[in-house]
């Protein structure tokens, strides 16, 4: 998964990453990406600024995108997707608290 070097500086857009501030309406392109999950490939669709959190999320939890996409897989109810989005919410919400 290619994505942008973390850029630390602050936007001014508050708390939102400056790659994805300065992408406008880039952040809200979906992509879709192969992720394996147990041992079988599977493809997920994702605005390109939530495929940027999952690895943030990722990196700071020591995870590849693979492995959190698993532990989010083994907990969810429904839809993948919807299951990553509303996982990278919560993980922003306790954040900035």
């Amino acid at each position: 998964m290619a994505l942008a070097a973390k850029n630390t500086s602050k936007s001014s857009h508050g708390d939102v990453p400056e790659e994805i501030a300065e992408a406008g309406s880039d952040a809200l392109a979906i992509k879709k990406r192969s992720v394996v999950i147990s041992g079988h490939r599977t493809s997920v669709s994702l605005e390109n600024a939530f495929w940027y959190a999952l690895k943030e999320i990722a990196t700071r939890n020591g995870q590849t995108v693979n492995q959190l996409v698993s532990e989010i897989d083994d907990g969810r109810t429904g839809n993948l997707s919807s299951a990553i989005r509303v996982h990278v919410l919560l993980d922003a919400k306790g954040r900035w608290r």
